[in-house]
């Protein structure tokens, strides 16, 4: 026969047991307590704990992981079989086993393809004990595939004709959702004229001419893979008769008089009629031989679909669709044959037996057909598994007879017909264990007197092991206390008093052995206030003190603490707390309250409380103030069910009028030891009619209060139940929102259990569609505040209700509130985006809205992302930053700021609800027009000369568009730090470096420098430099007092009034007439100098024709900031002649390549008689040599 451990609660007294207490009860199987120490000796067979679904559909571009998790003692070992043969993974190095487990992951993301592993997987875990096997898991993945290239051909039709667009959508894995839109991916509206068969097709049970249109398209959605797959667009043109016939209905699906329906048990069956006819026909739905679930029946597609939900085999049998317009009606009968995969009618429980018991294994299931029930032991078919002596089948049954260690297996039962399976593992687990008691010996019990009185004895055993106590080493009697004896052992004292002090002990027993424990029990006293602190009214400036007295079992050590209105005792000298009392020296206002003395053991505590009122000092003695004493005497009369009349005697109001009396009630049944407030009276009224609320255990009690405070309660009244009754309200907060695409979540706020009125709260929620003309679906729930409604349509609004009902009825009938079922991605695209460049860094964008309808969710706005095109030196360097703006609710405009000047920007707008985005409108490219440059990155003067100055610097690191031209401007300052002339100078764009010529030597100059676009000039940086002094030649005529260490002074000195500098320059001036002199008697000598030629044969750059061979033209573009200059500012590849740097070739004027220059780039061949020319805008100066330039070329 089978033992359970764990027998049921009974209560022992000690007259029927006058020495100990005795449990043994014979139960059905064995169960082993968790606790850890144990389960560490104990073997178990294996045990299936977690594995994938039978039909296993993968995702192929993931990698696909089989489940299979077992528990077993020694851990269970695993292996695996493919298409009924051993799968080695070890061969496999894409398939790997996680440790300590028979998860499979094979990694088909490196390598491999998911339909090398179609097939047939099952898991085997096994120890010593065992084996456990998992179900035959079918992997496969799933396939989204195209359709089939097609041609199709418009169609024409006329008015009032029947027509069917066909889908025929590809055989996907799982099967696709089918929807029919348009090219703007708007679903076409479907009415009781048009409507989407089960099959996927579009019926028009007659056409009219808004039926025209070109683009029909069914798309197939496939969910495993989040793929759409599109037909191509169907074209369709309705041609306006005159006139056309009405005609009476036929039906378009399904075909003939008759026809069958096979469907499986629990799942929905859907039973579709589509007729055609003019006018649009109405279909009605009938059981023949029976009425339609009422609260399982659906209607769909405007009642051509029949669908009803967890289908029964009492759903079999004949259903008609009648077709009806005003020409007449026709019918359909279908023939529904329900029939059921196995379902289980007792599965297998696993057994823990004992050495020579009995037991059974019972697997019964049913279904339509009849399942079979096949066994196997260990994952091996019975039939040939090894025999077992003790083991017999009886059909669906195993019975065990006298059972051995050996004869622990694992058992599986099969269930199966021609429309599934079921398998389950059940193990036979034969213990042969002596009794074991896991309550640590010699526990100390520690319980405050006339308190409950716990003494565990926790056990276990195999055989089942008998249970007795006892008290004293004796076994003395137990007295007339009450015992209870808990089902885990455990010995309940309910009242425990001195005299339960002792040793008690737990002895178990069964035919292995005896086991016993000692726990010990020990009362104590409860700790009490025998001296409370008590209300103080005292004068600011004076001392007042607590007095807290506390009493407490001498073996415990309690800790007193005070506190000042609930909260820890203000940081201030003027409280002290000594053993038994708190005073506070100096009172003043601040010090007002309530202080509370609290006593603290490791077993209980106790506290108590007092208020101190402070008040101004009179000079005259007054009468002592304070709070009322509480009221006693409360006594009940006219007890009704809803109503009771209280009474009372008010107690002392110590001087001071009692104003008011406060009357709190406690729900003893729901809530005790909680008092809530009840109502308020006048101090003048000693009675009240208090309203009450079925099904509450009242206790009143009242306080009473004057200006100086409120009493203490009095003593509680007796109790009162009054009757149950059903709810007064419904639930609170009642939402419906989805949190899924498919499912709707109605939560409220429960009933507490005052407002709940009687036993069994319940609640009934019901919900329609708001728009349909569905019946409400109710459910009954219970100790819930929510249920997910499964299946709804994508963010639809519902009406919903939650009423409260309990046994004695339903509250008021609830107003219907509405919600929505959960939200998914919108759909469409904003379309028709445009842009409109307000300025070189502001846009504005406008978008035409999406329709409501495809947003699919509560729109929150829309979202624009824009970028800035990268070029393509920097594409490769860093990923686009995309900027997002999003703007609020229905808005179709909104301003880009803070774009860049002269740039190539991309965006796309997007519709936002509460699930996420939906898809991005096409790409809108735009540009921003050109603005003014930043500063030039940098600028520096080098090279300083007597007359010149090098300027170089970097263009702006902004340029904001095409630089034209540099502007800079300069002047002298004096050595008062005036400023000079401003002189005005244009630079071409690709110039990074500048000579300014013909300036006075040991001059400071102030230059501003910008860059400039067609936008306007940016912004300007400045600098000041300072030209030489030629100090080696000026120092053997100097005076004296002026030598090359003191070049710096000398700045400082206006040496044109200097003797020696105007004699200095007078022979200067000689030697330059000399020099023209001799220039001239040469140039007669020599014959006229060809310059017209060289300059012709030599021809301006500008106005040359493009050579074939020199590919040059008119524009230059430099290579690392691809700017194109304007024409004339271009560069010749050989870089030897430059029109900034002089107006006339210097070829024409040297030898050849030979020329002698200057340092500072000056020319000193032949030069003499030349027209002069415009300035030029060079790093030289163009003007007619004048004597000092002759001078400064020969220095």
């Amino acid at each position: 026969m089978q033992l359970k451990i764990m027998p049921k609660k009974k209560r022992l007294s000690a007259g029927r047991a006058p020495l100990m207490l005795f449990l043994c009860q014979m139960i059905s199987a064995l169960e082993v307590p968790l606790d850890p120490k144990l389960l560490e000796d104990l073997v178990q067979p294996p045990t299936i704990t977690q594995q994938s679904p039978k039909d296993y559909i993968i995702d192929p571009r993931e990698n696909i992981v089989i489940q299979c998790e077992a528990k077993g003692k020694p851990s269970p070992s695993f292996s695996w079989t493919r298409n009924g043969t051993h799968f080695d993974i070890d061969k496999d190095p894409l398939v790997t086993m996680k440790p300590g487990s028979g998860t499979l992951t094979i990694n088909i993301m490196s390598e491999g393809k998911a339909e090398t592993y179609e097939g047939v997987y099952q898991c085997t875990a096994r120890n010593e004990r065992g084996a456990a096997i998992s179900n035959n898991i079918v992997i496969r993945p799933s396939r989204s595939p195209l359709w089939t290239k097609e041609k199709l051909e418009p169609i024409i039709l006329r008015n009032g004709q029947s027509l069917v667009l066909p889908c025929r959508p590809p055989i996907g894995l799982p099967p696709p959702i089918i929807f029919w839109m348009d090219n703007s991916f708007q679903r076409l509206p479907q009415s009781e004229r048009v409507s989407q068969g089960l099959n996927g097709d579009l019926y028009f049970s007659n056409v009219l001419p808004e039926d025209t249109r070109e683009d029909y398209i069914c798309y197939a959605r496939f969910n495993h893979t989040q793929t759409i797959q599109q037909k191509q667009p169907i074209s369709v043109k309705v041609i306006s008769a005159k006139s056309h016939r009405p005609r009476p209905p036929t039906f378009l699906t399904p075909d003939g008089n008759t026809s069958r329906k096979e469907e499986l048990r629990g799942n929905v069956l859907s039973l579709e009629c589509i007729a055609e006819g003019l006018p649009t026909p109405i279909i009605y739905w009938i059981k023949e031989d029976g009425t339609l679930p009422i609260n399982r029946t659906f209607y769909r597609n405007f009642k051509k679909t029949l669908q009803i939900v967890q289908v029964t085999e009492a759903d079999s049998g004949n259903y008609q669709c009648i077709a009806k317009n005003a020409l007449g009606a026709i019918h359909h009968t279908i023939s529904v044959t329900v029939k059921a995969a196995p379902y289980w009618i007792i599965a297998p429980q696993n057994l823990v037996l004992s050495p020579e018991e009995d037991g059974t294994l019972i697997c019964r299931a049913n279904g339509n057909p009849k399942p079979r029930i096949s066994w196997l032991s260990n994952g091996v078919p019975i039939e040939i598994a090894p025999d077992d002596p003790s083991r017999k089948i009886d059909g669906d049954t195993i019975i065990f007879s006298k059972v051995q260690e050996r004869s622990s297996a694992v058992y599986q039962c099969n269930a199966s017909n021609e429309y599934g399976y079921l398998l389950a593992n059940a193990f036979v687990n034969v213990l042969a264990e002596p009794p074991r008691i896991l309550t640590s010996a010699n526990t100390l019990y520690q319980v405050i007197a006339n308190r409950p009185a716990l003494l565990d004895c926790a056990f276990f055993g195999s055989p089942l092991p008998t249970i007795e106590w006892f008290k004293g080493a004796k076994g003395s009697a137990l007295r007339e206390d009450i015992y209870v004896l808990h089902e885990n052992g455990t010995l309940e004292i309910p009242v425990a008093q001195k005299d339960s002090t002792g040793t008690y002990t737990c002895v178990a027993r069964n035919k292995l052995g005896m086991a016993k424990n000692d726990v010990h029990l020990e009362i104590k006293d409860p700790t009490r206030i025998i001296k409370q602190p008590e209300y103080a009214v005292v004068q600011r400036g004076s001392t007042v003190s607590f007095e807290c007295k506390v009493k407490h079992d001498h073996t415990l050590i309690p800790t007193v603490m005070w506190l000042k209105d609930h909260g820890e005792l203000p940081n201030d000298g003027r409280f002290t707390v000594d053993k038994d009392r708190l005073v506070v020296a100096d009172v003043n206002d601040d010090d007002g309250g309530t202080y509370t003395c609290v006593a603290n053991t490791t077993l209980d505590n106790v506290s108590a409380s007092a208020v101190l009122s402070v008040v101004a000092p009179t000079p005259t003695p007054a009468p002592i103030y304070d709070v009322p004493n509480p009221p006693f005497d409360l006594e009940l009369t006219d007890q009704l069910d809803r109503s009771v009349q209280l009474s009372w005697t008010p107690g002392d109001d110590n001087n001071s009028p009692i104003t008011k009396f406060i009357i709190e009630y406690e729900d003893a049944m729901h809530e005790p030891g909680l008092w809530h407030h009840q109502t308020e009276v006048p101090g003048t009224q000693t009675t009240a009619q208090l309203k009450l609320s079925p099904y509450v255990n009242y206790s009143f009690r009242v306080m009473a209060e004057n200006n100086l405070g409120r009493s203490l309660p009095s003593e509680a009244s007796e109790q009162y139940l009054t009757k149950a009754a059903e709810p007064d309200k419904n639930p609170t907060a009642v939402e419906g929102l989805g949190s899924e695409p498919d499912n709707l979540v109605i939560t409220w706020k429960p009933l507490n259990g005052f407002e709940s009125n009687g036993p069994g709260l319940q609640y009934k929620v019901s919900w329609r569609q708001k728009d349909g003309d569905d019946e409400w679906t109710s459910v009954v729930v219970a100790n819930v505040s929510k249920y997910i409604v499964s299946g709804t349509p994508t963010f639809v609004p519902y009406l919903i209700k939650v009423q409260a009902l309990n046994d004695a009825g339903f509250a008021p009938e609830p107003a219907a509130v509405m919600g929505h079922s959960g939200e998914d991605l919108p759909m469409v695209a904003p379309g028709n985006v445009r842009v409109n460049v307000v300025n070189s860094t502001l846009a504005e964008v406008h978008w035409d809205p999406v329709p409501l309808k495809s947003i699919r969710g509560h729109l929150q706005g829309y979202r624009i992302y824009y970028w800035k095109a990268q070029s393509s030196l920097t594409r490769n360097r860093r990923h686009i930053e995309k900027k997002i703006l999003t703007f609020q609710g229905s808005k179709t405009h909104g301003m880009l700021p803070g774009l860049e000047p002269f740039s190539h920007y991309t965006l796309n707008v997007r519709v936002v609800n509460g699930k996420g985005e939906g898809p991005a409108s096409p790409d809108k490219v735009f540009n921003t027009p050109e603005g003014v440059p930043s500063a030039p990155s940098s600028l520096k003067i080098v090279n300083p000369t007597l007359d010149s100055l090098t300027l170089e610097w970097e263009p702006p690191s902004h340029p904001n568009g095409i630089l034209t031209e540099y502007t800079l401007k300069y002047q002298p300052i004096n050595s008062t730090h005036e400023l000079g002339p401003l002189v005005d100078l244009k630079i071409p764009a690709n110039k990074t470096r500048w000579i300014l010529k013909n300036l006075n030597f040991s001059t400071r100059y102030k230059f501003y420098f910008y860059a400039q676009t067609a936008a306007g000039s940016g912004i300007q940086i400045t600098e000041e430099a300072i030209t030489t002094v030629d100090e080696g030649k000026l120092a053997g005529i100097l005076p004296p007092d002026v030598g090359a260490g003191k070049a710096m002074a000398s700045r400082q000195v206006d040496i044109a009034t200097q003797g020696w500098f105007i004699g200095l320059m007078c022979a200067v001036a000689l030697l330059i007439l000399i020099l023209l002199i001799v220039c001239f008697i040469r140039r007669n000598k020599g014959g006229k100098y060809p310059v017209k030629e060289k300059e012709d044969a030599h021809a301006d750059p500008e106005i040359q024709p493009m050579k074939e061979d020199d590919g040059t033209f008119g524009e230059y573009s430099d290579a690392e900031d691809h700017k194109p200059l304007k024409k004339g500012s271009r560069t010749p590849s050989d870089r030897t002649v430059k029109k900034e740097d002089s107006d006339d070739s210097l070829v024409d004027y040297g030898e050849g390549v030979n020329g002698q220059f200057n340092e500072d780039g000056s020319f000193i061949g032949q030069y003499s008689g030349k027209k002069e020319k415009e300035p030029a805008e060079g790093n030289e100066s163009s003007e007619a040599p004048s004597p000092v330039n002759a001078m400064n070329s020969f220095v």
